[in-house]
């Protein structure tokens, strides 16, 4: 079983850019498709980007297109989540999440997540 780390949220402003970090410890990363997800207050978590066991392929939510990019290093068992252009409707506790075998934007197909880490964008 693999057990995952959230890291790098904070405050920024409007148009800035904030670097997520996810490190997995248990199990090597590379047996996992991975996915970022998010929450904001009173609304349900949301998918923001999927990525495969390789890095080869990747996958958005429309809300993010452009502006995020999802990336990942089996090497040092960790997945990233660069965010630019950041919004005020960005705000949300960000989630790291795995599963076995293909990537996936459905949250009840991920058994594993990390605890969340907060970002925040002031407008």
């Amino acid at each position: 079983q693999v057990q995952l780390v959230e890291s790098g949220g904070g405050l920024v402003q409007a148009g800035g850019s904030l670097r997520l970090s996810c490190a997995a410890s248990g199990r090597p990363l590379g047996s996992y498709s991975l996915g970022w997800f998010r929450q904001a207050p009173g609304k349900e978590r949301e998918f923001v980007a999927t990525i495969s066991w390789s890095g080869g392929s990747t996958y958005y939510a429309d809300s993010v297109k452009g502006r995020f990019t999802i990336s990942r290093d089996n090497a040092k068992n960790t997945m990233y989540l660069q965010m630019n252009s950041l919004k005020p409707e960005d705000t949300a506790v960000y989630y790291c999440a795995g599963k076995i075998l293909g990537m996936s934007d459905r949250l009840y197909d991920y058994p594993y997540w990390g605890q969340g880490t907060q970002v925040t964008v002031s407008s």
